[in-house]
């Protein structure tokens, strides 16, 4: 039994490309072109209605782009396959397609071999990055990482706080964990230095204030 052919939309606003693109797909094996758009607002209601396997989407387009398409999909439940197809390597247009729910973006200068490939690997499940774009995820993460706030206190002074919290002295925190009462002094004149107060009271207070107790 011949396998079913792979349904595909084709969004885009250039025509000729469009139209090309459609006839280099419909020459693949195996694939099937069964509806075309030159806007988001133009393919939404044609993508719920026939029901696509995938949809190759162009970024940028008059009236409704590519993302905001990809977000009015996802708004009316349709889980269909999304691959955005662009000459846009920008970074709030790849984060932006992704985030609204593409599981692919490579660009327009893909090979044919290479598109077909990544169209059914989108088909099957999997995501898929155009490999100049790769570059552009990892500085991305590098910068979110960097950015990322580390927490005011460690573990242990969190440790600490709580238990100046409860009222306990010196001694019986050293005794409850375990550490020397010099260690807990420490400890607490780093929370104290971190937290920008001048004694315990001012700290149990503000660590209420910030959500930490």
């Amino acid at each position: 039994m011949m396998p079913q052919p792979v349904r595909i939309v084709v969004v885009d606003d250039h025509m000729l490309f469009r139209r090309g693109l459609i006839g280099l797909l419909n020459e693949m094996p195996g694939f099937i072109v069964e509806g075309e758009a030159g806007n988001g607002l133009e393919a939404v209601s044609m993508i719920l209605e026939c029901k696509p396997d995938i949809v190759l989407l162009d970024v940028n387009m008059p009236v409704m782009d590519g993302i905001a398409t990809i977000r009015a999909l996802r708004k009316a439940h349709s889980e269909v396959k999304i691959l955005m197809l662009t000459i846009s390597q920008r970074e709030d247009d790849l984060i932006g397609a992704i985030t609204a729910g593409a599981s692919g973006y490579i660009l327009k200068n893909t090979d044919p071999d290479v598109l077909r490939r990544t169209i059914m690997d989108v088909v099957e499940g999997n995501s898929v990055l155009a490999p100049e774009l790769a570059g552009q995820v990892f500085k991305l993460l590098r910068r979110s990482q960097a950015g990322r706030t580390e927490p005011l206190l460690s573990d242990r002074e969190l440790e600490v706080l709580h238990c100046l919290a409860r009222g306990l002295t010196t001694s019986l925190i050293a005794g409850e964990l375990y550490i020397s009462e010099n260690t807990v002094k420490t400890h607490i004149r780093h929370i104290m230095e971190k937290m920008e107060v001048s004694n315990r009271t001012e700290a149990v207070a503000k660590g209420a204030t910030l959500g930490l107790l």
